[in-house]
């Protein structure tokens, strides 16, 4: 080779390795728990009408949501770079794919999650401050305006960006913090549910005719699939530490087994609360608890006219915590998008003092309020979900092209239970795409439209940087 073909030194690394083992997990578990767990029981409930379909579908949630954490720490420990998953399907798939990733993670999944958790953050604060809400509009015209929730909410996304700016482990601490508060929190509901939450009533009413409108045909598996929607968003998220995955201290060890003990704690956990709704409160009093804050009813029974302030402390805890996460995790994506050059070039830069994507980190900062200002928010998760559920499926489906393709590839860890695990993953979330599409029609191609609105802004992208 000649002395000029020889490549240079490499380029040193902008990232602190700042998150151990005890990080990372707090990270997955930390933005997995929002508010969903506390609240979409009583939907589900609707939806199947059968305490046994109810625990069935969380059940089959804490499966897939585990498997898919156990296939994805093989690539999360074959490749730990910044963006996680992003680049695992641009380098399975190909740049396209992976940008379509980071252009619907971008524009809805996760900054719109974090408007929307930060809009629930600001609900149950206005359960101690009433002039908190949707009725005290600070500025109004015609259906817009600005209230006091989406100021709030604002603050809220503000101050956690501003947090992370001043360095990876201000953000961790923050995050452990809160982390461990709210797992405390849900093990307080468990507990006090298990020990005093208990009623004969409910008991006889649930657990008699446990099965009752279950006839384990194709009706069943229909509504079980899409009834699956509320509890697969309350266990998303915990693919976010992979796009931490420059910052993890030994990534090869730490990421997989992260990604195993978060959503393993946390499945439990979900697996544990649903099973106390049941024993506090008749089928029918979930599927009709006000507003649908089945957990502040469970509380209600126990502790009396106090739960109400005790779950909105707890919510808010929970929210906070989970916003932070998402915050700190996502800019790396658009960092890593803007090293390939199809993002804004200036999402490239690091802050030499603090190591962290500054500039990604306010762009993401900027959007994330934009879409809390529209009040639309909901609405654009909920159209984003066949997207969101056919991204986790294609990643999965990387494992296999890429043991094909680059077999020499080293990896540390290889995901447990291959090949027949992550099959099983796509085959059932193909299955749950496919009667998304049919029976939920007005959500799924709306999410379907923005992926596909990715294509000519990728081309757009590639030409600005020929």
């Amino acid at each position: 080779m000649s002395q000029a073909a020889q490549p240079g030194p490499a380029a040193p690394s902008p990232w602190v390795k700042g998150l151990g083992l005890f990080d990372a997990t707090t990270l997955v578990m930390g933005s997995m728990i929002g508010s969903g767990v506390f609240i979409v029981a009583a939907d589900i409930g609707r939806q199947v009408n059968s305490p046994g379909l109810l625990m069935l579908v969380w059940l089959a949630t804490a499966i897939l949501t585990l498997i898919a954490a156990l296939s994805y720490g093989e690539l999360a420990a074959a490749m730990p770079h910044a963006g996680g998953q992003y680049v695992y399907l641009r380098e399975a798939f190909g740049p396209l794919a992976g940008f379509l990733y980071g252009w619907t993670l971008f524009t809805v999944i996760q900054t719109g999650t974090i408007a929307a958790v930060a809009v629930a953050f600001a609900k149950f604060l206005g359960v101690f401050f009433p002039a908190v809400s949707t009725q005290n509009w600070l500025v109004k015209i015609g259906p817009a305006g600005v209230n006091t929730q989406m100021l709030v909410a604002i603050a809220v996304i503000i101050l956690l960006t501003w947090v992370n700016t001043r360095g990876l482990r201000t953000g961790a601490m923050v995050q452990n913090v809160f982390t461990i508060a709210k797992i405390g929190a849900l093990a307080a509901l468990i507990g006090l549910g298990l020990l005093l939450g208990r009623r004969e009533d409910a008991i006889a009413a649930n657990f008699t005719g446990f099965w009752r409108n279950a006839a384990f045909d194709w009706t069943t598996i229909r509504i079980a699939g899409v009834a699956m929607v509320g509890a697969l968003f309350s266990s998303d998220a915990w693919n976010n530490v992979t796009f931490t995955a420059g910052e993890v201290r030994n990534p090869r060890r730490n990421l997989p087994l992260s990604l195993a003990l978060g959503v393993g704690v946390v499945s439990l956990l979900y697996l544990l609360s649903n099973f106390v709704y049941l024993l506090a409160l008749p089928l029918a009093a979930i599927q009709n608890a006000a507003e649908d804050r089945v957990a502040t009813a469970v509380i209600a029974q126990i502790l009396g006219p106090a739960a109400t302030q005790i779950m909105a402390a707890a919510v808010m805890v929970s929210t906070f915590g989970c916003v932070n996460g998402l915050i700190l995790a996502g800019a790396r994506v658009y960092y890593a998008m803007a090293e390939d050059g199809v993002f804004f070039q200036a999402v490239r830069r690091v802050d030499p003092a603090h190591h962290t994507p500054t500039v990604s980190l306010w762009v993401q900062c900027l959007w994330a309020c934009a879409l809390t200002l529209t009040g639309r928010y909901s609405d654009l998760l909920d159209y984003v979900i066949f997207a969101v559920l056919l991204f986790y499926v294609l990643t999965i489906a990387g494992i296999f092209v890429l043991r094909r393709t680059r077999p020499a590839m080293e990896r540390p860890y290889r995901a447990w239970g291959y090949p027949l695990l992550p099959a099983f993953y796509i085959a059932a979330g193909g299955l749950i795409e496919v009667l998304l599409l049919i029976y939920k029609p007005s959500y799924t191609w709306p999410g379907l439209i923005v992926v596909l609105l990715g294509i000519p802004v990728y081309f757009a992208w590639r030409r600005q940087g020929r």
